[in-house]
């Protein structure tokens, strides 16, 4: 009785607020979480499968359950033998390898090979 029906209506009108202005914090939520939390944890993961793709023998890993162990041979694209202590090998899926502690170094190619003909006329020259 107190309140007449005009004001109740002119009230209702006044609340027009835009759509993007009602969107704006659940978008900026977003914005901070794709900053946050999802490019980090993918660049996270990018890395990992970098690292798992150039897996080599003598590697030495450490697998999802804390075992420390050298990679014996590479079985297939999933799978991986390592062997933890001498003569025991065992058979780890390769996205379960979680570090590589120390990588073999690759195997010398033709680099070596060139360097070994200069220095034989060095030595030639020495004998003469």
């Amino acid at each position: 009785m107190f309140v007449s029906p005009a004001y109740a209506q002119a009230a209702a009108g006044g609340g027009s607020m835009g759509a993007l202005e009602q969107f704006l914090p659940l978008i900026l939520i977003f914005v901070v979480f794709y900053f946050l939390l999802i490019r980090p944890q993918q660049k996270k993961m990018k890395q990992h499968k970098e690292m798992l793709g150039q897996l080599r023998r003598g590697d030495r890993v450490v697998t999802a359950g804390g075992i420390i162990g050298t990679i014996n041979k590479l079985i297939n694209d999933t799978e991986v033998s390592v062997e933890i202590a001498e003569g025991v090998r065992v058979r780890v899926l390769r996205s379960t390898i979680t570090e590589v502690m120390s990588k073999t170094e690759p195997v010398a190619g033709d680099k070596a090979k060139d360097e070994k003909p200069e220095a034989e006329p060095a030595a030639e020259k020495a004998d003469k």
